[in-house]
């Protein structure tokens, strides 16, 4: 568990790391140190949750307009926006210098394709009426991190972890009977934001700057796509001045939590960011319910409850395994 920290008896001396952090004589973090990354990591983790969640509404706004150009303008409006941003902050030598590390780049070409295929799905289920399925994949990722944290970065696998993921994998596949198909917008929603934050998780690159970098792999495109619409009078952008202004200000909307998810899930394991994602679909689900009226049908019901059951599961392991972890930092 992340915060637990060896100290050697009698230490009486300490030395940084290569971050700036100061190490006891063993080599370790000081618990304080490591504390203090853990409670930054939740908030910030926690308000990039919380955004996400209320985008249903946000995104219905923009409806009847296709969600490609949606996406565009997500992606255009997100390279302006940080690059105003790393220009205010006089941040381009670091950045540059971040960018050429080697295999970096690639890295972020392959989260930018990710989580640009993730905004794709995601827009186009708020505005057919999925919202949702969209909350079902969001409530599967958590435990889709657990497995991914388990295949790719060695972390263990419990028993209670192994209930709660055979439990969600029976709800997938009551929904998808039930439903007479599988249901791709939640597995695929759960598996790419799942492998986005993987990705982002191995690259060792500021929060700010690996956004930056995976909008300029993206912006040339979606810039293309925005002046080809124009070209072609098919865009949306102007007819309305409403729709306009949230178009334009999809950049901030979109880099902001994007940023503060970077930031948490650099300082958290997997396990407790797929914990805090339990914010982000429980927002969309009562949004889908109580605001835009989608019915909840029996086959919702039981690949929910299910999934639920598993998150349960899994929660009180995280739970118990926390308060252990606080108890041995106690008598330390």
């Amino acid at each position: 568990c992340h915060g637990r920290v060896r100290l050697r008896a009698g230490a009486a001396f300490s030395r940084p790391d290569r971050a700036g952090r100061s190490l006891g004589t063993n080599g370790s973090v000081p618990r304080g140190t490591e504390t203090g990354r853990a409670v930054a990591g939740v908030a910030y983790a926690s308000a990039a949750y919380l955004t996400w969640g209320l985008f249903p509404l946000y995104f219905r706004a923009l409806d009847p307009i296709p969600p490609p150009e949606i996406l565009a303008h997500r992606i255009g409006w997100s390279a302006a926006f940080l690059v105003l941003l790393v220009t205010a902050r006089r941040r381009w030598p670091e950045a540059a210098a971040q960018l050429r590390t080697p295999g970096t780049l690639a890295r972020l070409a392959t989260s930018a394709t990710l989580i640009s295929t993730n905004w794709l799905i995601y827009i186009w289920a708020v505005n057919s009426g999925h919202v949702l399925d969209a909350s079902l994949g969001y409530f599967v990722n958590p435990l889709v991190s657990v497995l991914l944290g388990v295949m790719f970065l060695r972390e263990t696998l419990s028993g209670r972890q192994r209930v709660a993921l055979a439990l969600a994998a029976a709800g997938v596949v009551a929904l998808g009977i039930r439903a007479g198909h599988v249901p791709w917008v939640a597995l695929s929603l759960a598996l790419t934001f799942g492998l986005y934050g993987l990705i982002r998780k191995r690259v060792t690159v500021d929060a700010t700057v690996g956004l930056l970098g995976e909008v300029a792999v993206l912006a040339p495109v979606a810039v293309g796509y925005l002046l080809l619409l124009s070209a072609t009078r098919s865009s949306h952008f102007g007819a309305e001045a409403p729709r306009s202004a949230l178009l334009a200000a999809s950049g901030v909307v979109t880099a902001v939590p994007l940023i503060w998810f970077a930031v948490g899930v650099r300082r958290l394991r997997l396990a407790t960011i797929g914990l805090l994602q339990y914010l982000n679909p429980t927002v969309q689900f009562g949004i889908a319910v109580f605001v835009l009226g989608e019915p909840l049908t029996r086959a919702h019901a039981i690949g929910f409850a299910c999934i639920w059951a598993g998150l349960a599961v899994y929660t009180s392991e995280a739970v118990a395994l926390g308060r252990r972890a606080r108890r041995l930092a106690r008598s330390m």
